[in-house]
């Protein structure tokens, strides 16, 4: 028989969220491991003592995990979509029936915690996967790659000169009535004054020159992002703490440097902080090492091992590195050479002898373009006369070798690196840390940042690898809850013990003395 369903509504319903949450629902099985009450007295300072209540810090962190978990990146997006799940609104302690913290309450509720606060959560979250032993924290692979801020390049404007700031100010604002690109100009001062020197003007000229003949007629030849822009010229009124930065293939863009480490033992991040994008990789390496060592030793962990990709080579970092005891596996730059050709070099005296047995001798050490090196000449009169001083020297009166002062700290870098063990560790590297940073671009909501400053960045990706974490975790204590891992362990456990006990006794010289 055909049935009909007639709707209803009724005047009084018996009706409990809990029961219509599934006991294997992720966010059901979030809410009994995570654990946020520590945000009371640690976020208490930052209200006043009157009013009406603000938001709940945990709701308000739970809030913004859900926006990563689920991939949204829109504050108003957000709230839209919690208020349609009832599994979330179980995590988030609220009712069916009760309305949730309007979205322009996350925003002011995230611009009033600090840096800080956010990266208490991250090390509360880490420290649940290191108990659970996700994290082995002898290997750590670090990488970093751009996140796109949220600023256009048609909101670029042109640095100038100091002298002429307040004139070219006043020519923009007049021109703000009509078709102003940005509603404030956010910037400081120092950052509208022009840095770039005549030299690298004329270049940019020049390259601009070339696109306006070769490129103008294609498709989005007027956009400003496809042509020539650089730090040192154009600076973005709506964002100043972005910058533009480029890959190969890809377009120029307004960007952030997240910069991550994830441990190779669960594929767990275990640091990430957000940068300038217009710095090399290896000028944030030693940030990063000293913030993730201090943070892996208050766990009890010792950290062994990084891995890195080239952008991170540096005779300064490798010798960083060595002085705390970890080991670089970062492949050199192809610019690295290791001395002349034909020339050797004779650690005892410091010098370097020449194919006609010339004595190469160290003179000084001098810092050029940031690099410091060593500087090795030859004596005049050692190369009057030689045979091979037009191949050697050319029209010069003597040989001189300018390299790096870090040289012994480059070749056992390579030596490390063409070892089996360098070679294993080069492919987990790439297996490792490449495939997270996908996974957060892609399905962590971490694609563009929807904030302004790199504060605020600095808070999304922090928010965003809690996320990741915490979506590992909870599948790995499901993996080990079916597999019975935890009985077999308190099974086996005693016995363990008691076998160590008695071999540690039996090893024991004074007791074996004692009992002859």
């Amino acid at each position: 028989m055909q049935g009909k369903k007639n709707y209803q509504e009724k005047l009084f319903t018996s009706f409990k969220l809990s029961d219509r949450v599934s006991k294997e629902n992720f966010y059901r099985r979030l809410k009994e491991v995570l654990d946020l009450d520590f945000l009371y007295p640690l976020t208490n300072k930052f209200y006043g003592q009157s009013g009406q209540k603000s938001i709940d810090p945990v709701v308000f962190f739970k809030i913004c995990l859900v926006g990563y978990l689920e991939n949204i990146t829109t504050d108003r997006g957000l709230m839209d979509h919690c208020s349609m799940r009832m599994d979330i609104l179980y995590f988030l302690d609220y009712d069916i029936d009760e309305p949730l913290p309007w979205h322009s309450t996350i925003s002011r509720t995230r611009q009033l915690f600090p840096e800080d606060i956010f990266e208490e959560v991250f090390t509360r979250v880490l420290k649940l996967c290191i108990e659970a032993g996700l994290v082995s924290g002898h290997t750590q692979a670090i990488d970093s790659a751009p996140v796109k801020a949220n600023a256009s390049m048609d909101s670029l404007e042109i640095k100038v000169p100091a002298d002429e700031l307040e004139e070219h100010l006043s020519k923009v604002r007049v021109q703000s009535s009509r078709d102003r690109k940005a509603k404030e100009n956010k910037a400081p001062k120092q950052q509208q004054e022009i840095t770039a020197s005549k030299k690298e003007l004329q270049e940019i000229k020049s390259r601009n020159k070339r696109w306006s003949e070769d490129q103008d007629m294609r498709p989005g030849a007027k956009n400003k992002g496809s042509r020539y822009t650089s730090n040192k010229t154009h600076y973005s009124p709506t964002d100043p703490d972005s910058r533009i930065s480029v890959k190969p293939g890809k377009a120029r863009k307004l960007n952030y440097l997240c910069n991550i480490s994830v441990d190779t033992g669960g594929h767990v991040i275990t640091d990430v902080q957000a940068y300038h994008a217009d710095k090399k990789d290896n000028q944030y390496l030693q940030d990063t090492v000293a913030r993730l060592n201090r943070r892996l030793r208050k766990e009890g962990m010792i950290w062994e091992h990084l891995l890195a990709d080239t952008g991170y080579s540096s005779g300064e970092n490798y010798a960083y590195l060595e002085a705390r005891g970890i080991k670089s596996y970062i492949p050199p730059h192809g610019t690295y050479k290791g001395g002349p050709e034909d020339f050797n070099y004779i650690k005892e005296g410091n010098y370097w002898l020449c194919p006609q047995g010339k004595k190469v001798t160290f003179r000084k050490q001098k810092l050029e373009k940031g690099t410091l090196k060593d500087n090795y000449f030859t004596k005049r009169s050692d190369c009057k006369g030689c045979p091979i001083k037009e191949s050697c020297i050319g029209k010069s009166h003597e040989k001189r070798i300018n390299i790096t002062a870090y040289r012994e700290e480059y070749e056992r870098n390579i030596a490390r690196m063409k070892s089996p063990t360098g070679r294993y560790l080069k492919s987990k590297r790439q297996s490792t840390v490449e495939p997270v940073f996908g996974t957060l671009k892609e399905f962590m909501g971490l694609r563009k940042v929807n904030t302004i400053g790199i504060k605020q960045a600095n808070k999304c990706m922090h928010l965003s690898a809690m996320a990741y974490n915490l979506k590992k975790y909870l599948k790995f204590i499901q993996k080990r809850a079916k597999s019975g891992a935890e009985s077999l362990v308190l099974y086996f456990l005693p016995k363990i013990v008691l076998q160590n006990v008695a071999r540690h006794f039996l090893k024991a010289p004074n007791l074996v003395h004692s009992q002859a």
